[in-house]
């Protein structure tokens, strides 16, 4: 967070303070690969993976694709046991039938 605080108050300022190289990987993750590996780490108790993919994107970005991605699995789910995705997601929520 302050890596984006200090980087856009930078640019404010005309004084870009240099960055050090931790020789990590500097490529840019996108919302939904966020929210794969956040999603796969926490099936897993992955708390390392869990917090290095929350640190790619903004909380509300990962929100939003952990999100899509329930949508998208419960729609899947639905499709394979041939029921209606309420059915599929109260079922894997341990709630009653509505």
């Amino acid at each position: 967070m302050w890596a984006r605080v200090r980087k856009s108050g930078a640019g404010f300022f005309g004084s870009p303070r240099p960055e050090a190289d931790t020789g990590k990987d500097r490529r840019t993750h996108n919302l939904f690969e966020a929210a794969a590996v956040y999603v796969s780490a926490r099936a897993e108790d992955d708390q390392e993976q869990i917090d290095e993919a929350a640190g790619w994107v903004s909380p509300e970005a990962l929100s939003f694709g952990v999100s899509e991605l329930a949508c998208r699995a419960v729609i899947a789910l639905a499709r394979e046991r041939g029921e209606s995705p309420q059915t599929v997601a109260r079922s894997l929520l341990g709630l009653p039938a509505a």
